[in-house]
């Protein structure tokens, strides 16, 4: 038998399957845990940080989307790219399979299942994992950053050399869509910090209740469910850097107890009464305008000036049209590889539609564009008529733009999208979510911000 190697998360609600492969996957990894369901998922992947996980695509309770595995799937992959998904189900349902690996899914597995067909999956998803890992700074996974050959990114790239090295706080604001989260990656790997973690938070996804449970953490029995101490981001990030994403949606009253943290470099559990030091580097990004919150009363202006030591303005991909080409074809590349298409580029025709865009939702848009074309194709090279052509001149530069981001200048405008999306949605959470280029949760956050 192959060395026990690797972790995997198990999450499946039928405790009999739960007990099964309690009994056979320690034979092949050398740690198993098992969830009942996805409810405290984000935390597992933290905490336990999985090679692999195997994921029922059914549960007790549903979603906008009919079918809760695959937003799991999708919400994983987003989480944690590293992380190799086997979809659980008990359908063998081709177009299962498609929509899953569409999400990212390394495979999937049919129940009843062969003891042998699941371990040779699961330890090749596990291998692939771990492969991929082996390059890879802790917490910085992740598309590399790509920049092209505009005279924006140029600038951009000039000023990062020289700040990487150091621990300057770092606010990088841009539309919707543009790289944020991939530059404040590329800041960590280049910094002295690079051998300790990067963690990530999406500040306007996390409730009120929760907040300084998050990012301070717990000491247990603070509230009905603190079962066991829990160390915050900020402790998580200890020596490394600390990602605060969407960071113009917190709420004005919790942005006194970041700010506190912020200059003491300590954090106090809920319930606790010890100040706990931390030594982190600090990257925020927004797609708001805090100059204008602040101005507003929205932002607190200490706190704006605070994270806002370097600030760094990724530009839309309209305003690099240089770039749109090349990054097009890497995406080709890379989903002719995931899909096994003969895929070689693009006909002139599709270049020149590319180009033409508007590209509202900026390189994510371009991505999912590109992939679908990838998967729908049949030829070599990809041509206007894959890349929906129809759609895309709706989005060129003499039209209005679509409701994917954008800089917001108020909480007005955020307000104003929102609520459009929600309409053009026919109030689907899931189709809302992607007109506007975020995710769930970051939406659910805005619908209880605006009392939508």
């Amino acid at each position: 038998m192959a060395s026990k190697l690797g972790k995997i998360l198990v999450i499946d609600d039928n405790q009999g399957i739960r007990r099964a492969l309690e009994i056979l996957l320690p034979l092949h990894f050398a740690e198993v845990k098992t969830l009942p369901s996805p409810a405290t998922l984000v935390t597992a992947l933290e905490q336990f940080r999985p090679d692999v996980v195997l994921l029922d695509m059914n549960f007790n309770t549903s979603i906008n989307t009919g079918n809760e595995g695959l937003y799991w799937a999708g919400e994983i992959k987003q989480m944690a790219p590293e992380v190799e998904v086997v979809l659980f189900t008990a359908y063998a349902d081709i177009q299962l399979a498609v929509e899953g690996m569409k999400r990212g899914a390394f495979d999937f597995i049919v129940k009843p299942w062969e003891n042998d067909k699941l371990i040779d999956v699961l330890t090749a998803a596990r291998d692939k994992a771990r492969k991929a890992m082996g390059g890879v700074i802790p917490g910085t996974t992740g598309d590399p950053m790509f920049w092209g050959s505009s005279r924006p990114m140029a600038a951009i790239r000039k000023t990062l050399d020289k700040i990487a090295p150091t621990d300057a706080t770092v606010l990088i604001t841009g539309e919707n869509g543009t790289g944020k989260d991939v530059l404040a990656r590329e800041i960590h790997a280049r910094s002295l910090r690079n051998g300790k973690p990067m963690v990530a938070v999406d500040a306007g996804a996390i409730t009120e209740t929760l907040f300084e449970s998050e990012l301070f953490g717990h000491v247990k029995g603070a509230f009905t469910d603190a079962h066991a101490d829990h160390a915050g981001k900020f402790e998580q990030a200890d020596g490394g850097t600390l990602f605060l994403d969407e960071i113009g949606n917190i709420p004005l009253h919790l942005q006194a107890k970041l700010l506190r943290a912020i200059q003491s470099r300590s954090v106090v559990r809920v319930g606790g009464s010890r100040a706990i030091p931390v030594n982190i580097r600090l990257i925020c990004a927004t797609n708001m305008d805090l100059e204008a919150l602040v101005r507003e009363g929205r932002f607190r202006e200490d706190l704006y000036y605070r994270i806002n030591t370097v600030h760094i303005a990724l530009p839309p991909l309209r305003e690099r049209k240089e770039d749109i080409v090349p990054l097009a074809q890497l995406f080709l590349e890379r989903f002719a590889r995931k899909y096994h298409r003969p895929l070689t580029g693009l006909a002139p025709d599709a270049a020149a539609l590319l180009t033409e865009a508007r590209w509202s939702g900026n390189i994510r848009e371009l991505q999912n564009v590109i992939e679908k074309a990838v998967i729908l194709s049949e030829a070599k090279m990809l041509t206007a008529k894959d890349l929906d052509a129809r759609s895309l001149s709706g989005r060129t530069e003499d039209a209005a733009p679509d409701m994917t981001g954008g800089l917001l200048r108020s909480p007005a405008d955020e307000e104003r999208l929102v609520r459009e999306a929600m309409s053009r949605a026919d109030g689907n959470i899931s189709a809302a979510a992607k007109l506007l280029g975020v995710s769930r949760p970051t939406l659910y956050a805005k619908l209880k911000k605006y009392n939508i």
